[in-house]
């Protein structure tokens, strides 16, 4: 399997073929570890979705502008005239990607109220709306791509889960809400055909019923989160699938990094667990882990310049960046 992002052509994870070089011992050892998936920002310094080169440690990309692989902004694309990028655009909060009937999509939204789902590589809508346009009211935090073509988005401040009918069309306006305090991660189980969420204090599942066109939400599960001392919060931040099981979620709280195992129902801390991490996640075929956790003197206090990576240990730098979350990049 290759990791593919399409600009020029990049290709990765193939071997150039024909080479005849001998490689040390040290450099056959690292050839024949797996090689790791681009990598998926959110880069509120420019306000911008990257996917960048995982070949570089450090990407500069005033001097070095091949490290992007592909970039997406809704600011100056008539696409998205209708939702005022520049008032809403604020923030960027989210990077997914997804596959949806043979299709890639990158999911987006930003704390001002834009949240998108875009076609990939070609950049197209496929679904955007505003939520809250030109403040933090309702916070955009997180966005998932549902089987029936609807897209689910949580605003955090507004304490809010809603399903869009996007199958209904690129500006479509219908959708169905419940309350969550403090919404911050989504994630679509396609095993047991629940929306998982997780806010401030529980992770909980849905149910979406209805139709395509005038969907539901109904509650069917939830789980206090771990907190760090007796009466303390638990804060609950990030929610992505573990790659490497289908059994198990990743969960981000305040204090700490867990994995949650549905089919027992227990919350299991894991090795990279560290205060404040604002995403994480796994590849399944080099087993390593990416997180983002806040840097200090930035110009915003959940900014970072470095994406961390475990198992074993190595970071990216992004010269000049402001980023919130970083993912690989692995279509699902």
């Amino acid at each position: 399997m290759a990791y593919e992002v399409s600009r020029r052509g990049a290709l990765f994870g193939a071997a150039g073929a024909g080479a005849a070089v001998a490689l040390s011992a040290a450099s056959a050892r690292a050839a024949a570890r797996p090689r790791v998936p681009p990598v998926l920002l959110t880069e509120q310094a420019s306000k911008r979705i990257l996917v960048l080169d995982p070949r570089r440690p450090v990407w500069d990309l005033a001097a070095d502008p091949e490290a992007v692989l592909w970039s997406c902004s809704p600011l100056g694309d008539p696409q998205y005239a209708d939702l005022d990028p520049a008032a809403s655009w604020v923030y960027p909060s989210e990077a997914k990607v997804r596959r949806l009937r043979g299709r890639t999509y990158v999911l987006t939204c930003a704390s001002f109220g834009f949240a998108a789902v875009v076609e990939h590589p070609t950049g197209r809508r496929y679904w955007a709306g505003e939520l809250g346009p030109g403040d933090d009211l309702l916070n955009p935090h997180s966005v998932e791509l549902l089987p029936d073509g609807n897209v689910a988005v949580a605003g955090s401040t507004g304490a809010l889960v809603r399903v869009y009918a996007a199958s209904q069309g690129p500006d479509s306006t219908t959708y169905a809400e419940a309350e969550l305090k403090g919404a911050h991660g989504l994630h679509w189980d396609a095993r047991r055909r629940v929306l998982w969420a997780v806010g401030d204090d529980e992770l909980v599942a849905y149910r979406v019923g209805g139709s395509a066109g005038r969907p539901r939400l109904v509650r069917t599960f939830g789980v206090a989160l771990p907190v760090p001392s007796p009466g303390g919060k638990a804060g609950g931040h990030d929610l992505f699938p573990v790659a490497a099981s289908a059994d198990r979620l990743w969960v981000a709280t305040s204090a700490a990094v867990f994995q949650y195992v549905v089919s027992q129902g227990e919350f299991v801390r894991h090795g990279v667990s560290r205060a404040s991490v604002k995403a994480v996640g796994d590849d399944p075929r080099s087993g390593r882990v990416i997180t983002t956790v806040p840097e200090d003197g930035l110009e915003e206090t959940w900014w970072t310049r470095r994406v961390d990576v475990h198992e074993p240990s190595s970071s990216y730098f992004l010269v000049d960046g402001g980023i919130y979350k970083a993912r690989w990049w692995l279509p699902r």
